[in-house]
């Protein structure tokens, strides 16, 4: 029991380090910055090959 209880507060813990609360004004600001990088990536040769890649995977399976 006292296994029990112990992997039960540890799993807490672990959970608890992951929730955290962000101020909108820190998601609006790595949105910004992120969302051109996005669009840079997928403009380049690189990125239309991994996305080509990416859509005959997930189209191969959404026909099985």
């Amino acid at each position: 029991m006292l296994l029990g209880q112990y992997t039960m507060a540890s799993q807490e813990k672990r959970q608890n380090l992951y929730e955290i609360e962000l101020p909108q004004s820190i998601i609006d600001s790595f949105a910004r910055f992120l969302v051109p990088e996005i669009q840079k990536f997928y403009a380049s040769d690189q990125g239309q090959k991994e996305l080509e890649a990416w859509e005959k995977k997930y189209s191969d399976q959404s026909k099985e």
